[in-house]
């Protein structure tokens, strides 16, 4: 039992660091005034840009870049037209997400036509630390992770200390709280948004690479199954803070790995498939109706418009 509970947590980490990755990036852009609606797109482009980049240049470090600038494109679309043509930011991002789904299905069908075998390739391998990985339970469950579980570890109190910290996260939170007052500053409020959705995107792309070539090996059409949606949702849950995303992405991490041990396990037989696939997504809503209080940015979802 004991070992159970302690492979679980070790897996809650591992699912929980897309999520984490994705709602850290949407709080940035969030709290600049944008909600990037785009992310379940953002997650697929960067999936797919990772595996076709892995696969082509048999090299992980190059799919994750390639992941990265793909997140980055897509998010450039929906920062442009959100930001500076300050079209609705809800319509917006669900379009770019449909088209982006559409896009990869498209291009690669293009790319591999319809291969008789899937495509894989060989993911990212567990890395445990020497003497850290040794220590009962927290060695098994902290440091004995991927590369991209460590980066998170890393990122998540960096980005905190960006936001609350230093010059640059005063900027960024004013720009969705006050945006006047950083025109009256000299800076340029559009711009900071539309830079800070670019880095939402890198981030998220990154996230979304995490399923293809991070954990799985493969692509599909259907390999984020909405894990965007529950990013996008942890930024809420979590109140437009990085350590709130940090514990919200565990959370649901904990409840994806249970998910997946009891569907590999004895609990297939206990409980319904449909309802461990569900499981995710049933304590999103159940959390959302359940919170009562929210720290929204004053201007979230509203378009800047002084800025020549």
């Amino acid at each position: 039992m004991i070992e159970f509970f302690t492979i679980l947590c070790a897996n809650a980490f591992r699912m929980g660091t897309p999520l984490v990755l994705g709602a850290v990036g949407e709080v940035y852009s969030e709290r600049t005034g944008v909600m990037m609606t785009a992310i379940e797109g953002v997650f697929l482009a960067g999936a797919f840009g990772g595996l076709v980049g892995a696969f082509l240049t048999q090299s992980l470090a190059m799919g994750f870049l390639i992941a990265i600038l793909s997140g980055v494109i897509v998010a450039s679309a929906h920062g442009w037209i959100c930001v500076y043509l300050k079209q609705n930011q809800v319509v917006t991002g669900t379009a770019i997400a449909i088209l982006v789904a559409g896009l990869c299905a498209f291009l690669f069908r293009v790319i591999f036509g319809v291969p008789l075998m899937p495509i894989t390739v060989t993911p990212l391998r567990e890395l445990p630390i020497p003497l850290l990985s040794s220590i009962p339970f927290f060695g098994r469950v902290l440091f004995s992770q991927n590369l991209l579980t460590y980066f998170m570890f890393v990122f998540v109190p960096l980005a905190y200390f960006v936001l609350y910290r230093t010059s640059l996260g005063l900027v960024i939170r004013s720009a969705g709280e006050n945006p006047e007052a950083v025109e009256v500053a000299g800076i340029k409020v559009n711009r900071v948004r539309f830079f800070t959705v670019l880095f939402a995107g890198g981030v998220s792309g990154l996230a979304g690479a995490f399923y293809s070539i991070g954990f799985l090996g493969m692509y599909t059409d259907t390999i984020i199954g909405g894990r965007g949606w529950i990013a996008f949702a942890i930024c809420f849950l979590g109140n437009w803070n990085p350590k709130g995303a940090f514990i919200g992405g565990i959370v649901f991490g904990f409840a994806e790995a249970f998910a997946i041990s009891m569907q590999v396990g004895a609990g297939s037989a206990i409980f319904p498939n449909e309802l461990l696939i569900a499981l995710p997504y049933i304590l999103t809503i159940v959390l959302a109706i359940t919170r009562k209080a929210y720290n929204v940015p004053a201007k979230l979802g509203v378009s800047y418009g002084i800025e020549k």
